[in-house]
């Protein structure tokens, strides 16, 4: 891709100076834009060859711009304290809400690069995290993030005079250190593996600016221009959209099929109180030390519930948390989007309680709301959770790559039973904030959310992280197995040890 940059090519000063005025003024007005409409947030990637001119051009960009909106952050090659947590996590932290510009020097490319460069990655695991990349850019693309790519270049010689000139000047010459020089002497390594990470991610809806980064005129203007026709087409009068009302039965129900995962299960085994409490201290005491075991030091363990309401959500997570550290876990309840989290993707707001190395997250309700509650309630197009499990595949397929034990578990009871629930926390004083209206509204939609529980558990239900269906009529029962399936779950997984692309 390097040859689509305009080698050599440059601006007069006369030129530059007769047309930044203008630039910097249509570029702010779209900046204000932007923010007043809300709509969009714009991400600015930044990636260059060393000595290419990012760094002023960014500044530039931030002198055009009113840089109170926007959020400028740094990323090199990925730490040891970087790894106690996925790949993605560090990028998901800064991006910016809906109405902001976000620049990120390096970005999620850095890494992969360089460790395709220095050897650490093998050719097919640069292609996997490449893989990656692009599923990720698409899901940003679809929730209406805008990606602009920029990567500076200059020819060999080009970057030799430049970090020269760098380094001979007394102001600049701290920005030349010994990563600078041994990134020219492997120049060729470092555009063989750029360029093909560039290749293979100029994607329709985030494709790859090359710019020549010899003259600064001609790459502040450059870079302006471009910016500037992303912004105007980012706040470009969209096409009145229908509201998104419930789906027609027709799309929801499958016709003809009565039987039902949720159906199928047996909801007729029980637990005496006896058997319950002997149970319940032994697999409490073997999670308590599954929580302790060395092993769990480079791994971290994230437990999901979902389940129609009043199925005993609650009362099973209390019995987890019951027998461990304080310290070890968070509890993350999960309810609608607030207005922060709605500026943003929808796995932004999952994405910052994930744990790090050593530590667990229960997720209370979880991801899967898009694919249950906002598809049968109609909240959100039909495009959006037609794509979400997909996207839900790929997040927990990184996640378990990068050491992640996901264990997820969906609590089945019957309507008669939700009901009689329904009824005793109605008539019991100390239960009565567990009911409200809309638990009765969503009980008259109990066969869209049976087809919805259906299909996420046929397209969801992975290899890395299957689902646990739990028939929980009798919550005595159901509390047990959730206990014992976790603490299967998570000796099987550390038996297996650290996922082999991790190791790569």
């Amino acid at each position: 891709m390097f040859d689509s940059a305009e080698i050599g090519h440059r601006i007069d000063r006369a030129t530059y100076k007769a047309e930044a005025p203008a630039l910097r003024a249509a570029l702010l007005d779209a900046q204000y834009e932007l923010l007043r409409r809300g709509t969009r947030a714009v991400v600015i990637l930044i990636n260059r060859v060393d000595g290419a001119g990012r760094s002023e051009t960014v500044n530039t960009l931030n002198a055009w711009m009113d840089p109170r909106h926007i959020r400028t952050e740094a990323f090199g090659a990925m730490t040891d304290e970087d790894r106690r947590w996925p790949e993605m996590w560090r990028f998901w932290q800064v991006l910016p809400p809906k109405g902001r510009i976000g620049i990120l020097f390096g970005s999620w490319y850095t890494d992969p690069i360089l460790a395709r460069v220095e050897g650490r990655d093998s050719r097919d695991h640069f292609a996997h995290r490449l893989e990656r990349i692009r599923q990720f850019e698409r899901m940003l693309a679809a929730e209406g993030v805008v990606l602009v790519k920029f990567w500076f270049h200059l020819s060999r010689q080009a970057a030799k005079a430049r970090l020269k000139a760098l380094a001979s000047d007394p102001r600049t010459a701290w920005r030349i250190g010994p990563q600078e020089k041994a990134h020219l002497k492997r120049y060729d390594d470092f555009i063989e593996a750029s360029d093909e990470a560039l290749r293979k991610t100029s994607l329709g809806e985030a494709p790859w600016i090359v710019i020549e980064g010899s003259d600064e005129a001609y790459r502040h203007l450059t870079a302006g221009r471009h910016l500037l026709s992303v912004l105007r087409h980012a706040v470009a009068p969209a096409s009145p959209v229908a509201p998104q009302g419930p789906l027609p039965a027709s799309v929801i129900e499958a016709p003809g099929d009565d039987v039902t995962l949720l159906k199928a299960q047996d909801y007729g085994r029980r637990l005496t109180h006896e058997r319950y409490e002997r149970l319940l201290e032994r697999w409490q005491g073997r999670l308590n030390g599954l929580s302790r075991d060395p092993r769990l030091r480079s791994r971290s363990l994230v437990v999901v519930f979902e389940g129609m309401d009043a199925a005993g959500k609650g009362s099973t997570i209390r019995r987890l948390t019951a027998a461990w550290d304080a310290r070890f876990y968070r509890v993350v309840p999960v309810a609608a989007p607030n207005e922060n989290e709605r500026a943003q993707p929808y796995l932004w707001r999952f994405w910052r309680y994930i744990p790090p190395h050593g530590r667990a997250v229960i997720f209370d309700r979880s991801w899967y709301g898009r694919v249950l509650v906002e598809r049968a309630e109609g909240f959100c197009a039909d495009a959006d959770w037609m794509r979400a499990y997909g996207e839900i595949n790929a997040y927990e397929e990184e996640l378990t790559e990068a050491g992640v034990i996901i264990v997820k578990f969906w609590l089945a009871i019957t309507p008669q039973e939700q009901l009689r629930r329904f009824r005793e926390r109605e008539a019991t004083p100390h239960k009565q904030f567990k009911i409200t209206p809309e638990d009765w509204r969503n009980r008259n939609k109990w066969p869209q959310y049976e087809r919805a529980v259906q299909d996420m558990v046929d397209r969801t239900s992975t290899r890395v992280a299957p689902w646990h269906l739990v028939a929980s009529d009798d919550k005595l029962w159901s509390r047990i197995e959730v206990l014992r399936t976790l603490c299967r779950r998570i000796e099987q997984a550390l038996e297996q040890g650290i996922p082999a692309k991790r190791r790569l």
